[in-house]
Parts: structure tokens; sequence; C-alpha cells
């Protein structure tokens, strides 16, 4: 991760920072769970996820990306088709904090300064990081905080189709997958080694989560000139 970092740096400090196009905005839209603890549908927003963005357009094809989304995780055994969670039926709720970085290439050419309306499927992945609260559930099924919290370093996997909807706006939907590297979030494994015990579900299965939504950016800056990158 730390040469991921390096390199996106380098390119950043080596091009000449006033020949490009920016765009800075909003995200809005819902997350979902899918882990140990309740229901597994892909894409079921329940909750609210709210966020902003801001891309690097470096080419009609690819742009450097950031953003930072809120959201509550929650999952209930009740909402699940496995009779084995409902009859259980644990619950859960977890404030995250994510910070994603990347890179996003469009399917077609999506230069901002053509003239008419341009709209093109797009893809995004880089490396995510969300913190979030460590709690287990006790012998009895009870929530009991572990008064710490952890970064959940993931890989996103985002499928979107965007437009620009003016000179200076684009307006886009996308739905976004989360694969963490850690199985924490919904409480099924603690983050104390010595609560281990406590561990429950498939512990070789990490947690996943969805943001499904719309964005909204404006674009600023000069032409640019793609010919160097």
């Amino acid at each position: 991760m730390r040469y991921f970092f390096l390199v996106i740096l380098s390119i950043f400090i080596s091009q000449n920072i006033d020949a490009q196009i920016y765009e800075v905005g909003i995200f809005a839209g819902g997350s979902n769970f899918i882990g140990d603890v309740g229901a597994t549908n892909y894409i079921s927003p329940n909750q609210p996820a709210l966020g902003a963005i801001f891309k690097w357009n470096r080419s009609p094809r690819h742009s450097f990306r950031a953003s930072i989304i809120f959201s509550e995780l929650e999952g209930l055994d009740s909402k699940s088709s496995d009779p084995r969670r409902v009859e259980r039926d644990y619950s859960f709720s977890n404030d995250i904090l994510e910070i994603s970085v990347g890179m996003e290439f469009t399917f077609w050419d999506f230069d901002l300064h053509q003239v008419g309306i341009q709209g093109t499927p797009y893809l995004y992945t880089g490396i995510t990081t969300a913190n979030h609260d460590n709690f287990y559930f006790d012998e009895n099924g009870i929530i009991t905080s572990e008064n710490t919290s952890s970064w959940a370093y993931g890989i996103p996997m985002v499928l979107g189709y965007k437009t620009n909807i003016s000179n200076h706006l684009v307006l886009a939907a996308e739905i976004g997958t989360r694969y963490t590297f850690t199985d924490e979030i919904d409480g099924s494994v603690p983050d104390a080694e010595f609560r281990e015990r406590f561990s429950f579900g498939n512990t070789n299965s990490n947690d996943w989560y969805v943001f499904t939504g719309f964005t909204l950016t404006y674009t600023f800056g000069r032409r640019p000139c793609y010919c160097n990158f």
C-alpha cells in the first residue's frame, strides 16, 4: 500500500497542475452490509450514505479520484432469508467513515470540453479505509463495546454511468461494493485476541459493504493538454 501512495504522489507532482480540469461535488445514496449478521442481499440499501468526491481528469478515458463517505452499516438477522439467522436474531449498527483513493476508467471518451451532452459507463477501483467501532456479542447475544475503533482496509469495485447535464455539472449513478480485509465490522470477530471465544460465523470470509447512489460534481480548470499522459 505504501508503494501505491508513492506512485500516485509522484504522478501528481510531475504534472503541471494548471493544465488540468477538476471535479468536486457530493455523493448521496444508501448503504448495506454483507457479513455474518443480517441479510446477505448484494444490493439492498437500508441506511443513508453521504459524502464528498474529488476528481482530477487526466485524459478523456481516466481520472484520479478521492472521496470521503459517511454512513451507518446495519445488520438485522430478522431481515435474513436464512432461518438460522432469523432464529438467532442478532442485530447491530456501526457508523463508518470511509476514505477512498484510486482511478476511474470510462468505457468511452468523456471530454468535458466538447460541445453537447455526453455520457459513458465507468469503472472505479483503488483502495479504501473505513473507521469503525469495535464490539462483540457476549454469551447471551448482547452487544458489548470494546471501547476501541479500527481502520478496515479494502478494495472498492464500482460500476457507474455519468453524463454532463450542463457546461459545468456532471451527474452520475453508481453501485460500489467494498471488499474489506477484516471480519470485525459486524462484531462476529472481536478485535482483542483474548476475546476470540466470542467469534462466530464464517471466520474465513471477510466483511463486505455496498454504496448505491448518485454523484453531482462541478467542473473547473482550463482546457487540459492530454498529449503528455
